[in-house]
């Protein structure tokens, strides 16, 4: 039903691509983060919690489309839905059924509760198109409230010192998830870089409820002592970050919790969160959907195919042209 070719996932019978890598005549598009969704394609398809998230990226001349969670449209011989991924906001996995069968592209997906997003739910079918960014048994993640907790802390700690807590996190997807969470258990408001906010205010357009925000432009002079500063990684080194005083600083990710990772990015701290499943949601999924084939994509394709064939499932990859936990975009 869908084959590989040099911009991505084709399905010749719908006519479509699926989170192509380049420009293409139509794009069915899993979620709004840079490694899923490129600019330049004549016509997109996405959720409708995911539509204005596209615009912002792609601007006013893009075309367009959105359908809402569960409604099955027709794509030539096909039929074609979209189903809450858990990811970030309007994030889908993509089911298409047709007479070979039924197969769902996952794209991106996580298991923990997410108060940005709808939560993830499993879909039946025969051929299961599953991420693979964390598919190593060492990515088992903590509850989210005992991260946030640590979070807290160690503000908590950099206040009593006189530091400014700068906290690195994706700028889609990750920087509201993180805001929500802060939101409910204080209501200290949490600077953040420019970049930050056309994603934060997007979220807050489709009535996403977020910790108060201030948009920071460091002055010379002032001091941000005790404050909660949240940037994007591409902020990490830059004059805006120097005019901060002093400061201790942590990153948000699911990479966190690799030691040596941490050691070789010499963050203060890691705060393992991840938007992603980890090992054992990927396999819960998996079974959930009750596919007879599991193709593997983004991240740890391979272990992950390998296992799942000693599991007695017909398995392979996905190649795709970007790997990792997310994208900075």
């Amino acid at each position: 039903m869908l084959i590989e070719t040099g911009a991505g996932l084709y399905c010749e019978a719908g006519d479509f691509h699926v989170d192509p890598w380049g420009a293409v005549p139509r794009a069915l598009v899993t979620h709004a983060h840079g490694d899923h969704a490129r600019a330049g394609s004549a016509a997109y398809l996405c959720t409708t919690a995911c539509a204005p998230l596209l615009a912002r990226r792609f601007g006013p001349e893009a075309t367009i489309e959105s359908v809402p969670y569960g409604e099955s449209i027709a794509l030539g011989d096909l039929r074609v839905s979209f189903h809450p991924a858990g990811h970030i906001l309007g994030s889908a996995q993509i089911r298409i059924e047709g007479p070979a069968g039924t197969w769902v592209i996952s794209g991106d997906y996580k298991r923990a509760a997410d108060p940005t997003s709808a939560p993830f739910e499993p879909v039946p079918c025969d051929t299961f198109v599953t991420e693979s960014t964390f598919g190593l048994p060492i990515y088992r993640w903590d509850a989210t409230d005992v991260v946030i907790a640590e979070m807290i802390h160690w503000w908590e700690l950099n206040r009593a010192r006189g530091l400014t807590s700068v906290v690195f996190c994706y700028t889609l997807g990750k920087a509201q998830r993180v805001l929500a969470e802060l939101g409910r258990v204080t209501d200290r408001a949490v600077y953040v870089h420019g970049m930050l906010i056309p994603m934060i205010d997007a979220y807050r357009e489709q009535g996403i409820t977020l910790a108060p925000t201030i948009p920071l432009t460091p002055r010379r002079g002032a001091s941000y002592a005790g404050e909660l500063v949240m940037a994007p990684l591409s902020a990490r080194g830059t004059p805006w970050m120097r005019r901060l005083g002093e400061f201790s600083d942590g990153f948000v990710s699911g990479l966190m919790r690799v030691r040596g990772v941490r050691r070789q990015r010499a963050f203060d701290r890691g705060f393992v969160l991840s938007d992603h499943a980890d090992w054992p949601g990927i396999l819960q999924t998996i079974a959930e959907t009750g596919a007879s084939r599991v193709l593997a994509s983004h991240g740890h394709a391979e272990p992950l195919a390998r296992f799942l064939t000693t599991q007695g499932l017909e398995s392979g990859v996905i190649r795709t042209a970007w790997e990792g936990e997310g994208d900075d975009s």
